[in-house]
């Protein structure tokens, strides 16, 4: 045991440690607190959608030797905003949709690759996360995502909720429910791409859909819902980065691992203790 505690100490030295839990906890409080309205309107798996895409942007990027950062948020962005305008107007129902989005992006991340002849880069670390690549401006962009998602769910909240809920009362009553909706796409779509870092774009949906569906298991209230789905987001992703660090194991699985296992733990406790 003291020699765990040492390595956590040791880890907790190093400035790549460092960002790597504090974006991650950020990461994860922005996607536990927007996965709960994704969830409830059935969008949960957009993340994975634009995760796909992600993949395809940061293709496109390393083929025109740019940024991944700066070329992965507007494309991603658009596209989020794509998915729902083809939900809305297209009458594509939003899985279909998202599907739709997603398999275009991985096959022109494919075919960009294939043209390029292979990057000189190891994509395993945006497939499933590197915590070595978290730079400093990750680090203030996660800053500032997470104010953003935080002010939006407190000043937008009662918005938020009766769109939640039934969209189509929300718009007769006069609720912008386009403008919210997709004020609501853009932040997943910003999270999602600075999430990449910490779980890559295979995992980063699991970080929108876990905390919130294990917080529905014991939750009473929308609210608590919120509150209980972020605390066990960021413990996830605090106890998933030192482990990985301790047991030398990916990052981003290990976060997904501790989701899922605190997800079973309390189905577990409604299923025969609450029952």
């Amino acid at each position: 045991m003291n020699m765990i505690f040492d390595t956590i100490k040791e880890a907790l030295s190093y400035g790549f440690m460092q960002r790597a839990i504090i974006v991650g906890v950020l990461i994860g409080l922005s996607s536990a607190m927007l996965g709960i309205f994704l969830v409830l309107k059935k969008y949960s798996m957009i993340g994975d959608g634009l995760a796909h895409v992600s993949f395809a942007t940061v293709a496109i990027a390393l083929f025109l030797n740019a940024s991944p950062l700066l070329i992965s948020i507007p494309i991603v962005i658009v596209a989020s905003i794509l998915i729902m305008e083809l939900n809305e107007k297209a009458g594509i129902h939003g899985d279909a949709a998202i599907g739709l989005v997603s398999s275009f992006s991985v096959a022109l991340g494919v075919l960009l690759s294939s043209v390029a002849g292979g990057f000189n880069v190891d994509l395993f670390g945006y497939l499933f996360g590197s915590i070595l690549s978290i730079q400093k401006s990750d680090l203030w962009l996660s800053v500032f995502l997470a104010a953003g998602v935080i002010f939006t769910v407190i000043f937008f909240y009662n918005d938020l909720f009766a769109i939640t809920h039934d969209e189509a009362f929300s718009s007769v009553i006069g609720i912008p429910t386009k403008r919210r909706n997709y004020l609501i796409a853009t932040l997943t779509s910003v999270t999602i791409v600075l999430g990449i870092r910490v779980v890559g774009t295979m995992l980063i949906s699991s970080m929108i859909i876990f905390p919130t569906v294990a917080a529905l298991q014991i939750s009473k209230s929308f609210k608590s819902t919120i509150v209980i789905s972020s605390m066990i987001s960021v413990f996830s992703v605090i106890v998933g980065v030192l482990g990985s660090y301790v047991y030398n194991l990916p990052s981003g699985a290990s976060i997904v691992m501790i989701n899922a296992a605190v997800f079973i733990v309390l189905m577990g406790y409604k299923r025969f203790v609450r029952s």
